[in-house]
């Protein structure tokens, strides 16, 4: 028997963009918040993490430890207590208020990733930069920055692939259908009746959400082996 239907059929798919059902709106609303939470993740991240692998003081390892603790707490423990807080400061159906919870989930994760990476990169290149006059900030920049890149991408990846795929935060924080991420709309497809489940549309929708990912990890997996590469050249 061939897993090919025959004849085969696109209707599902072309159901997906039914203007009814938003999903197009859904899939920009999913690009907004997990490109813009993947962004502060890196900016934010990415300097924490560069301080924790070459500063010392004192606490630094609690800190640490405090830090990958908070993503462990489950979502479902926190999304009552900040839909009230949501609701009161009317960041229901915001952007605001789908982005910041997905970031206090993605942004541990980024700070211990790029602590481990940048604690193995040798010391000695930023001594050398600072003895050619840069301060630590603008050797971070010119010299850290361009050897860690793929450390960088792969974390963004992560990133990204968490808060493109978030579910709960989608739900509880967004109720209006503009505002709804692509994986809370494909949840809420209905089909010509209540009694009917258009399992063909979701499975449809399901396979355009996966394509981003798909790609982005093709895309990027040429750089990320190329970095590593110019890495171990210079």
């Amino acid at each position: 028997m061939s897993p090919i239907p025959s004849p085969l059929s696109f209707e599902n798919y072309a159901a997906v963009f039914d203007p009814n059902l938003g999903f197009g709106r859904a899939l920009l609303n999913s690009t907004i918040v997990a490109g813009t939470t993947t962004i502060l993740a890196l900016v934010i991240g990415t300097t924490t993490a560069y301080a924790l692998a070459r500063l010392q003081f004192r606490f630094k390892q609690l800190l640490l430890t405090a830090i990958i603790a908070t993503a462990m707490f489950p979502t479902v423990t926190l999304a009552v207590p900040l839909l009230k807080l949501f609701t009161m400061i009317g960041w229901i159906n915001t952007y605001e208020g789908l982005i910041l919870p997905t970031l206090s989930f993605a942004l541990p994760l980024a700070v211990w990733n790029l602590t481990s990476f940048f604690q193995q990169m040798p010391r000695d290149l930023e001594n050398a930069a600072m003895i050619d006059g840069c301060t630590r900030g603008r050797a971070f920049r010119l010299v850290i920055l361009p050897i860690a890149a793929p450390g960088v991408l792969t974390t963004a990846i992560l990133t990204f692939f968490g808060a493109w795929n978030e579910f709960l935060v989608a739900v509880t924080f967004a109720n209006r259908p503009d505002m709804q991420t692509a994986t809370a709309a494909t949840s809420k497809f209905t089909g010509a009746t209540q009694f009917d489940t258009p399992f063909g549309t979701q499975m449809a929708a399901g396979v355009i959400v996966t394509i981003p990912l798909i790609g982005l990890v093709l895309f990027f997996q040429r750089r990320i082996v190329a970095g590593l590469a110019a890495g171990a050249e210079k």
